[in-house]
């Protein structure tokens, strides 16, 4: 049956007299800030492999993630703003649990004759103590459109070294567990690295899609002997480095493959770095995490789980040499969401048939144009709308300290007395509000708030075009509680 399927797929395109259709390497991080590439101003941390696939593609400085690590993957494998994407139990969860019922990145692939891979974290399970790894199967990469998996269930741990806490996560080969408990996280970039490409040389004779998701910088930190204490970066910048070498062999890979020109390969971040030296960043809090373990987002304000844009805005490389202009930069708006359409485009198949966020940017990636298909971005804090950015302006809603219905990441997030405008080619940092001056683009952009409060929501309301496949109302799973009356 394969065999009949490929000989129909060559058909076609010399049929049509089209090039087969690409391959597809998504490459994630997680909790790498937005400087934390030579390409991207780190004066520490040596990324040359990174900086020549820049060199050799293009590099985007107005690229959008999600906040938070579960929250950034979902709209990452929907298209889809995560407030928009259904769950289980119409729960809205801190990280997101897209619903068995949703159409993932990957089922558009597969359903296109593509072959799926997914190495490396995948933190969209739901949490199940009786299932292999400690996740809903059904929640899974192998149900969730790939074809294969190797990598863990759920992040690496919260604390800075493995032995301060119980916590240990599993490594799983599709459903079967093949690692208990890691006990350390030196070697798990390397084995990524090793098991990506022997999965490439395996998938090389059809269109295939990986989805290579590293653990690393997450803590805790791990980095093998031939990379730790070599950065000038510290711990953190060792294993960046060692990622920037992963990338490199899979580049070399491709080459050695002679499948590297018609290769796509995109290198982005989840979300920015988690810098919390002390607990929710008091002054007089616990210390939690030294700076030698966590990244930088300058000239960016904020951090992850922040609603600044250091928490969001990440790096972005994408290099295909036959198609994409070699050494172009442009900080037009993109998104992780964006990736879904662009992809299938590329696949030469539809998108799922339900209201997506994300806008295809094949024109734009590959230089026939210069303007991105992406207008605007809304920053969403789990539920909570924070604010909305169109071209150069920022605009930033007013909101308490510490919101409710955030969770443990609300503590991240600080209050906010008014509605704020920053123009972010300006003033990336974030420092001086403009709204006096620009009223007529502070109403311009509260238009846009108001639409997407209605469509999509906000913490006291459910919107009117959010995914919902389950019996009973949206709920958060961590509830706002009704203030007393005075």
């Amino acid at each position: 049956m394969l065999l009949l399927l490929l000989i129909a797929n060559l058909c076609m395109g010399d049929a049509r007299g089209e090039e087969s259709p690409p391959n597809i390497i998504l490459i994630l991080t997680d909790d790498q800030g937005y400087q934390d590439l030579g390409c991207y101003g780190s004066k520490t941390i040596r990324t040359p492999i990174l900086d020549q696939m820049a060199a050799e593609g293009v590099r985007l400085t107005s690229f959008y993630a999600q906040p938070v690590c579960g929250v950034s993957r979902a709209a990452l494998m929907t298209g889809s703003y995560p407030i928009r994407v259904a769950e289980p139990e119409n729960i809205k969860r801190l990280h997101t649990v897209p619903h068995p019922e949703e159409i993932t990145l990957a089922e558009v692939l597969k359903d296109a004759g593509y072959a799926t891979g997914m190495i490396g974290k995948w933190h969209l399970g739901l949490d199940r103590k009786d299932a292999p790894g400690g996740v809903l199967p059904s929640t899974m990469p192998n149900a969730q459109g790939f074809d294969y998996f190797y990598g863990t269930p759920r992040f690496n741990g919260y604390t800075v070294n493995v032995d301060d806490t119980a916590m240990r996560s599993p490594v799983m080969r599709n459903q079967e567990v093949v690692v208990e408990a890691v006990e350390d996280w030196n070697d798990i970039t390397a084995n990524y690295t090793d098991e990506a490409i022997r999965w490439i040389k395996e998938k090389r004779e059809r269109p295939f899609f990986l989805y290579l998701a590293h653990n690393m910088p997450h803590i805790p930190l791990g980095a093998s002997e031939r990379f730790r204490g070599k950065s000038a970066g510290g711990f953190y910048g060792d294993t960046i480095e060692e990622i920037d070498w992963s990338c490199g062999e899979i580049l070399k890979t491709l080459k050695e493959l002679d499948i590297d020109d018609n290769t796509l390969v995109v290198f982005t971040s989840d979300n920015g770095p988690w810098v919390e030296t002390t607990r929710g960043m008091k002054p007089k809090a616990a210390a939690l995490i030294p700076r030698d373990h966590s990244g930088n987002a300058d000239p960016l304000r904020g951090w992850k789980m922040s609603a600044w844009d250091g928490g969001c805005r990440v790096p972005f490389i994408a290099r295909w040499p036959s198609k994409i202009p070699a050494g172009w930069e442009s900080d037009e708006l993109l998104s992780t969401m964006d990736l879904l359409p662009t992809f299938a485009n590329l696949a030469r198949t539809s998108v799922p048939d339900v209201t997506l966020d994300g806008k295809d940017a094949t024109a734009f990636l590959t230089r026939q144009t210069d303007e991105s298909p992406r207008d605007d971005y809304l920053y969403y804090s789990g539920c909570m709308l924070t604010g909305v950015r169109a071209g150069k302006w920022k605009l930033v809603l007013p909101r308490e300290n510490a919101p409710a219905g955030l969770g443990w990441w609300g503590r991240m997030i600080e209050a906010v007395p008014e509605t704020m405008l920053f123009d972010l080619d300006e003033d990336p940092g974030e420092t001086t509000n403009v709204a006096p001056q620009h009223p007529e683009i502070v109403a311009s952009l509260m238009k846009r708030i108001e639409r997407a409060r209605e469509e999509l929501g906000d913490r006291f309301h459910t919107g009117s075009d959010v995914r919902l496949f389950d019996e009973g109302p949206r709920t958060l799973q961590a509830p706002i509680k009704k203030r007393k009356a005075r």
